[in-house]
């Protein structure tokens, strides 16, 4: 890709010279047994939970809140009275005080308040997915190089000490034999967020210019500014990008012990079906990636069962997480647990963690102190590759043709995973009253990604290139990092 780094020749080259990958510390670091002071950009839920963990680690401190919304920040400072507030990350990011940020706000700035920041010299721990495009990943990969920063992607469930444990049965003791395929699933229910017949209108509160940042002005026809942004490809990336981005990070670190970077080929249908809302990110997404070994398919629905239903529909495996499916049997895998089983469907093996919550926080400073790179459980290169998927999944959506039957039978004679997994999208749609013939369904051909271009090539490579870069709304425009 231009601009990005090839982590696993950076870390070979330096496993063979002997070194450690790491980062000077410059004068207006904090050194090892000095008091980190991190400031916040976003003050929401999310960026909640992270304060609350760091002001729980010595020698680190809450020093800064920055939030557009100023109803936010003041709720932030009743906890922590004594630290600066801000409204405009700039002006947060100018003071030398601050050592490191964590970026916590909707999608679309999470790449552009990462670069601002590693340029000012902090270290950044960024919330998932990392970028809203596959272009901006690449450069804030780039920025944390050229600057020389600590940068942490908030895939936390990697901190999860159970995951080693699940790759080291899963590969070394070949416990289940060799994985013939991967399924990862994301059943989780939400509701619509409404459809307006008049633009909602911002609160006197929120500096809007600033929220909207990179994103188009465009007016909002939903109930709510706040959250609901993800289920607008102008600030977010739809459930592909909230937990999609969580079960497939799991699946290339354990499954593929990350050394598939990105898929090969990529075939994706989906849509907003049934709701009539004011979204426009998939409901519901079924998408297939050609990893050049393992098959591996996903599928997402945020839609109940049917109608009068509350819960997901039936599915195989968990509801948000992964099914290695092996020669001796499967292994499934959620966030905290994991149980292996083999071909007679007799539990060979459990496994227990957690989260990864407060020790993925903790693994960010305690790089930040020792400026060892190699040492974080999500490094920002990482943390691209895994957001990587689903780009591509959403631009296998975005840039998909009406639904095709034809197609979709032409992919299930050769990957059979693919096969079940649109049969019971398609009884679950129907549920709902919606046909996949009936338009509201797109699907994409296969397209061609080539990982070391960052582009689509042949067929459709045009329309799927087009949604690898945004347009930006000046002056927030995400640089070219060389």
């Amino acid at each position: 890709m231009p601009n990005q780094l090839n982590r696993r020749s950076v870390i070979k080259a330096a496993a063979a010279a002997g070194a450690v990958w790491s980062f000077p510390s410059s004068a207006s670091r904090a050194m090892a047994n000095d008091e980190i002071r991190v400031g916040f950009i976003s003050c929401g839920s999310r960026a909640g939970a992270h304060m609350q963990a760091m002001n729980s680690m010595a020698g680190v401190k809450v020093a800064a809140l920055c939030d557009p919304d100023g109803k936010r920040v003041a709720e932030k400072a009743k906890i922590f009275s004594d630290a600066k507030q801000f409204a405009d990350m700039r002006e947060l990011l100018d003071d030398q005080q601050i050592d490191a940020v964590v970026v916590a706000t909707c999608n679309h700035w999470h790449c552009l308040a990462s670069i601002w920041a590693m340029e000012a010299g902090k270290d950044v721990y960024v919330e998932k997915p990392l970028s809203h495009s596959q272009w901006e990943g690449d450069q804030t990969v780039a920025a944390a190089r050229k600057y020389k920063r600590i940068c942490q992607v908030g895939t936390q469930q990697r901190s999860d000490p159970m995951q080693a444990e699940i790759k080291d049965f899963l590969h070394r003791e070949k416990g289940l034999g060799k994985i013939l395929s991967c399924r990862v699933n994301r059943f989780g229910v939400r509701k619509p967020i409404g459809k307006r017949d008049t633009p909602l209108q911002i609160d006197d509160w929120v500096n809007y210019d600033i929220w909207l940042g990179p994103a188009q002005e465009k007016p909002i026809f939903r109930d709510k500014l706040q959250y609901d942004w993800h289920w607008d490809f102008n600030t977010g990336s739809g459930e592909m990008g909230n937990w999609g981005v969580h079960v497939l990070d799991d699946a290339r670190n354990n499954v593929f012990q990350d050394q598939v970077t990105l898929p090969k080929r990529i075939m994706g249908g989906g849509g907003r079906v049934a709701w009539n809302d004011a979204g426009d990110t998939p409901n519901v997404h079924f998408v297939y990636f050609d990893t050049g070994d393992i098959p591996t398919v996903i599928g997402l629905t945020n839609m109940t069962a049917g109608p009068g239903e509350n819960k997901s529909p039936k599915h195989p495996g968990p509801g948000s997480g992964y099914i290695a499916y092996c020669e001796g049997g499967r292994f499934e895998g959620r966030r905290g647990g994991g149980v292996a089983y083999d071909k007679d469907e007799k539990v060979i093996r459990k496994f227990s963690g957690n989260s990864g919550n407060r020790i993925h926080q903790q693994n960010f400073i305690d790089c930040v102190r020792s400026r060892d790179v190699s040492a974080l459980n999500t490094d920002v290169e990482m943390g691209n590759y895994s957001t990587g998927w689903c780009n591509l999944a959403n631009i296998a959506f975005q840039a998909g043709a009406t639904y095709s039957p034809e197609a979709a039978a032409e992919l299930a004679k050769q990957v059979p995973e693919w096969g079940q997994l649109h049969d019971e999208m398609k009884t679950h749609m129907a549920a709902h009253k919606v046909d996949l013939t009936g338009g509201q369904v797109q699907l994409s051909g296969m397209l061609n990604f080539d990982p070391d271009q960052g582009k689509f090539t042949g067929d459709g490579a045009a329309q799927a290139n087009a949604f690898l870069k945004r347009q930006y709304r000046a002056p927030y425009v995400v640089p070219e990092i060389s």
